[in-house]
């Protein structure tokens, strides 16, 4: 099973900024639409940010937009999270996932994708 690598996480103060790396060794990388999901303790795996096979335009959630920009490099089969004016809300495990076939209605769905990587601890607190 391929296993995506999630890199960048760790402890920083709110308002601060981190910046998150997914390495995904699927091949061809361009096939596949990534995704980033979070998940705090307690809670549902909820979706961050997604970005289409061969579309530029990333896909947000509400709480994120505006703080939060993701990109990829298909050169290097990788994605990025940056988060900026980190909350405390913000607090949670972060996973890359991709997956080739997913259509556009559930990008925001993490039942629809069928790589994951393990996960970065990203905490914000001061």
């Amino acid at each position: 099973q391929v296993q995506l690598e999630e890199s960048g996480g760790g402890l920083v103060a709110p308002g601060g900024s981190l910046r998150l790396s997914c390495k995904a060794p699927l091949r061809p990388f361009n096939a596949y639409s990534m995704a980033w999901f979070r998940q705090a303790p307690g809670s549902e795996r909820e979706f961050v940010a997604s970005m289409k096979a061969h579309n530029s335009n990333p896909l947000y959630t509400d709480s994120v937009k505006g703080r939060f920009t993701m990109s990829r490099d298909n050169a290097k089969s990788t994605v990025t999270l940056q988060m900026n004016s980190l909350k405390a809300e913000d607090t949670a495990v972060y996973y890359c996932a991709a997956d080739r076939q997913i259509i556009t209605s559930s990008l925001r769905n993490p039942r629809a994708y069928d790589y994951w990587g393990q996960g970065t601890q990203v905490t914000v607190s001061s």
